[in-house]
Formats: structure tokens, sequence, C-alpha cells
């Protein structure tokens, strides 16, 4: 992540601009060297450098912008910092494919940061919204249902096996879910062998944490966050604009680029903190889309 412009939000509103314009941001800075380096060649005139100048391909996959896991890393050691991940799935693949999505983002995380573990992974399912509203008036079986891409319990205990593994392998020290209302992570808790410790809710209401789900989360010894993410952190419509050869895309999709439409497959968020000085050291997003060929 770079600066990034200055954004003025409402601060309860869920949001994904952060994610969208470090992307900007980072596929210009790599645009700019790439143009820097061929305009010290003989023949470097192109006025736009063509996307494998800052691209790099590896087997099937394009890393976007090219990565350099060799000079990344955190500066001190492991013990001196709380690494905290955050993993959106996104409504374009099937529940079993997420045990290959996990171990894939976090496989990027760890490389960046050159540790061998995380601190807190906090999971995001698609189609699930918390409402402060329902949860005052008693969730039920109608509130939990009521987005149509919502997924069954059964569907997010699936996905939950596969990050226990990583709980018992030791590269997480703990789980967390997010936009939880009480009576859904009552049946969650019923099924997970490891259970979360953390619930991370978006709170549109001023920040007003439902008083049911405060003495629930206390009752069951579950840490309650609150946070300002998208449901739906990268929309197939803005990575598509993002990667396009129109307007201000990055220029891989069409034209001399890569054919297709791009869908989202996952995002994950990631930061760490030094503890003794609670300062943001490294904070940053890897995001994984599929390009399919639409002919």
């Amino acid at each position: 992540m770079g600066g990034g412009p200055s954004i003025i939000r409402r601060p309860a509103e869920k949001s994904n601009t952060e994610l969208t314009s470090s992307l900007r941001s980072i596929f210009a800075e790599a645009q700019a060297a790439a143009q820097v380096e061929s305009s010290e060649q003989p023949d470097g005139s192109a006025n736009h450098p063509p996307y494998t100048a800052w691209t790099t391909k590896q087997d099937t996959t394009v890393y976007v912008p090219s990565v350099d896991f060799d000079n990344s890393g955190l500066a001190e050691e492991r013990s001196q910092y709380e690494i905290t991940v955050k993993l959106f799935f996104l409504p374009n693949k099937p529940a079993s494919d997420r045990c290959t999505q996990s171990r894939e983002a976090i496989k990027l995380v760890l490389k960046e940061l050159h540790m061998p573990s995380i601190d807190l992974l906090i999971v995001s399912y698609p189609g699930i919204s918390f409402d402060a509203d329902d949860e005052e008036d008693g969730e039920d079986e109608a509130a939990l249902n009521a987005d149509a891409h919502a997924e069954s319990i059964s569907s997010m205990i699936e996905t939950w096996r596969c990050l226990e593994q990583f709980h018992d392998e030791g590269v997480i020290s703990r789980l967390g879910v997010s936009e939880f209302g009480t009576e859904r992570l009552s049946r969650f808790l019923k099924r997970s062998r490891i259970r979360p410790g953390v619930n991370q809710i978006n709170v549109r209401d001023c920040c007003v944490v439902p008083k049911a789900l405060i003495l629930y989360a206390k009752e069951q010894k579950i840490d309650l966050l609150t946070h300002s993410d998208c449901t739906n952190i990268l929309p197939k419509d803005t990575v598509n604009e993002l990667l396009g050869h129109t307007g201000s895309g990055a220029g891989i999709l069409g034209g001399d680029g890569l054919k297709g439409e791009a869908i989202p497959q996952w995002v994950i968020k990631y930061t760490a903190v030094v503890k003794d000085r609670g300062v943001i050291e490294s904070k940053g997003y890897f995001a994984a889309v599929e390009v399919q060929d639409r002919r």
C-alpha cells in the first residue's frame, strides 16, 4: 500500500476505497518505472509500456505488478509483531475451492512479511451483512436468510474446517469471523471444533453494538471488533475497470493484453503492528482474479 489520495467519508460507511485507490496507485507506479526503464533503451520510445514490462508471469499466474519477495519483509523478530489478516471470500467460487484459496492467500502474506505465522485470521464470508436492527428485534431464520447470497451454516463450517487445519499446523494462532449476529454465531459455535475468538462487525448506527450481542460475546469469551469494509470488497465490474484497456485502466485486459473477463476470487488484507510501540510497520492487500475467455 502506498499513500493514496485522502478520502473523506462517513465514519461508519462501508468502503473499498482503500483497496481500489491503492491498486490504482501501485499500478501507476509500476507503469511509470517500466516507462523510465524502456526510455533508457535505444528503441524505448513507447508512451505506454506493455503490461509484460511491469508484470511477472509464473506458469499460468500473472503477478500485477511484479512482486519482489526477496526485498520485502519486516525488520524485527517475529515476537515483536501482532500480525492480523482478514480473508475475504467472494461470491464467485464454491466453498469447496476455499481450502486451496486460503492456502494460496496465506502463503503470499507470509512470503511478503518473511514470517512463519499469523496471530489472528478473520474470515469474511460472501453475502453476509450485520444489521443492528435485526439483532435488537431478535434475529430469526428469516433474518439469517434475508440476503439471497448468504451462505448456509453448513457451507461456512466446510470452509472453517480448512482454517482449523492452519490453526493445528501453528500457522494461525487465533481465528475470527465477520458480520455474525447472535443467532448465527450461536449456531456456528455448536458446529466448530476451534471456536472463533473474534467477531468483527460493521455497525452503521453510530457505532452502537447491540446489547444482546455484547452479552452473548462476553459469555462465550469472544472479542467484538468493528470495521468499515465492504461486504463485497472487490466487485467484478470494479476489477475489470481497474485492469481494462480503456479509461484509467491498467491495460492488462483487452487490446494487446489478456483476453477475457476478470472474475474476482478472493482478497486478503494484512497488518503488522509493532507490539511495544503500537505502530503499523506493514499493511497491504493481495487479490486474486481469474481471467475467463467468454468467446
